[in-house]
């Protein structure tokens, strides 16, 4: 008996038949832990990258327009759908089911480990609509059944089940290379001295883009003024006037904020724009624009220091004209530096290109006559196609005058147009109001649209730019600014 029980003590087999049977509980367990964690992770990736979709999609309607806020909710709506699963309503579900909340945002909190506070939110979404930079996408919490028996281990109070939600935050970041350092106080910030008329219906409008505008470098900070932006290569007068003669200024700045730089500096900016003219006032200019027609007796001289002789007599040359209030010193709006738009396009044809009929491109009457910068770019290339050569520069006004430069001023610059002013447009009076100080150096000041204008003749007094709006970045702009443009919808949450 006693050789028996020694033998069955010293028995192993069939060991592994009760290690199994103890583990198995634990095995089952994990594995069951391992399917309900990897679809968990599943349910958490669906919801997530919906969040992040919608997150994207609203961000990218947030240029600062008073109907941001409008569009991105459209957004939200209707250009995102996206399915999840493992939940427990069922059939795969769209993400507008499980329920979407979004909040919109003026700024961030300085850390990422910090909460978003109230201060950051925007709560009247219809006045503080300019002002919405990011959204938040918050994802309503779906119902996740576990196959975990949690309440088998812990009672009867657990639950198998639990809630898994996403939430994101966007913004919309907009940027400008290739600009020169300019920045002009929004001529349409004040719509009660425009006319009623917003910088975006003066973009669309060839009506209202046909009024010339006198940017003034006066030292006020008032709409239509213009002063600098600090550059990379430096601020002092020589850099600046380098950058304005400059084809192509290697600068980039960033809607959510530009460094603006004080000093007024009327010399070079006067140097630096009519360089463009085929006029010898810079030793930095890389060359002329195609077209310099600007009413002149001596075009074909490569004159020093501003000195060109404009043509008095209406009948034998004229240059681009200023609108008539102007002309009389009678205008009004904008305190007296924005015209009607009713230049003398008639008068400008039949000097400049005698014996050529008004062409069907330009033809027009009242509100629907061609700005400018539309005959500046049809006397280069008539039928819009670069590859042809019929331009009609070459056409001598009864003068005499051509809008060929002057061979000296050297080879024109043909990959950039050498007449238009790119700056940035920000509301100065708003940003005044707001604590804003331009006469010092002032950082990360918002911009309300990157903007082109056409200089439709050289600066003969030292300081007023005439000039008109030809497009602006962004909604309401007609996209020939894409080039320059880099906008970006990104995730900072």
């Amino acid at each position: 008996m006693l050789r028996t029980i020694r033998a069955f003590w010293r028995d192993q087999r069939g060991i592994a038949l009760i290690l199994v049977s103890i583990t198995l509980p634990a095995i089952i367990g994990f594995s069951l832990l391992a399917i309900d964690m990897s679809r968990v992770n599943n349910l958490h990736n669906d919801l997530q990258k919906g969040a992040d979709a919608l997150a994207l999609a609203g961000a990218a309607e947030l240029d600062g327009t008073s109907d941001a806020i409008t569009r991105a909710d459209r957004a939200l709506a209707t250009l995102v759908a996206n399915k999840y699963t493992f939940s427990t309503s069922g059939p795969p579900q769209t993400l507008a089911a499980a329920g979407v909340t979004r909040r919109y945002l003026k700024s961030l909190p300085t850390s990422d480990n910090l909460p978003i506070a109230a201060a950051n939110v925007i709560t009247d979404e219809v006045t503080d609509a300019p002002l919405a930079r990011y959204v938040e996408i918050k994802v309503t919490p779906v119902g996740f059944a576990a196959i975990f028996p949690a309440s088998y281990l812990t009672g009867n109070s657990a639950s198998n089940g639990f809630n898994v939600g996403a939430t994101a935050v966007a913004g919309f970041t907009s940027s400008v290379c290739d600009y020169t350092p300019v920045f002009m106080c929004n001529p349409y910030e004040d719509t009660s001295i425009t006319g009623g008329v917003t910088l975006e219906q003066a973009a669309q409008s060839r009506q209202y883009r046909r009024r010339q505008i006198i940017l003034r470098g006066d030292g006020s900070y008032a709409p239509g003024n213009f002063a600098f932006l600090s550059s990379p290569f430096g601020n002092g007068a020589n850099e600046l006037e380098k950058m304005l003669a400059d084809s192509k200024p290697q600068n980039c700045y960033s809607r959510d904020g530009v460094n603006t730089e004080p000093g007024q500096n009327a010399g070079p900016v006067e140097n630096g724009i009519n360089s463009r003219f085929g006029i010898n006032s810079s030793s930095y200019s890389d060359g002329p624009a195609v077209n310099v027609r600007k009413g002149a007796q001596n075009w074909d001289q490569y004159v020093t220091s501003n000195k060109v002789n404009y043509e008095t007599d209406a009948t034998k040359g004229v240059g681009l004209e200023r609108d008539s209030c102007q002309i009389a010193g009678n205008c009004t709006l904008m305190g007296g530096r924005m015209g009607a738009g009713d230049w003398n396009f008639a008068r400008y044809w039949s000097v400049n290109h005698p014996g050529r009929a008004v062409p069907a491109a330009l033809s027009g009457t009242g509100a629907d006559l061609p700005t400018r910068y539309e005959v500046y770019r049809y006397e280069i290339d008539p039928d819009g196609n670069p590859l042809t050569n019929d331009s009609i520069v070459g056409d001598a006004a009864v003068g005499g005058e051509k809008g060929t430069p002057p061979v000296a001023a050297g080879t024109p610059i043909t990959t950039v147009d050498r007449r238009l002013l790119y700056g940035a447009i920000l509301d100065c009076n708003a940003l005044q109001a707001s604590g804003v100080n331009f006469k010092g150096r002032a950082t990360g000041i918002p911009v309300r649209r990157f903007g082109s204008f056409f200089v439709t003749e050289p600066i003969k007094d030292g300081k007023n730019i005439y000039v008109e709006l030809v497009d602006i970045t962004g909604k309401g702009g007609r996209g020939t600014l894409d080039n320059f443009l880099r906008d970006e919808a990104q995730l900072y949450r």
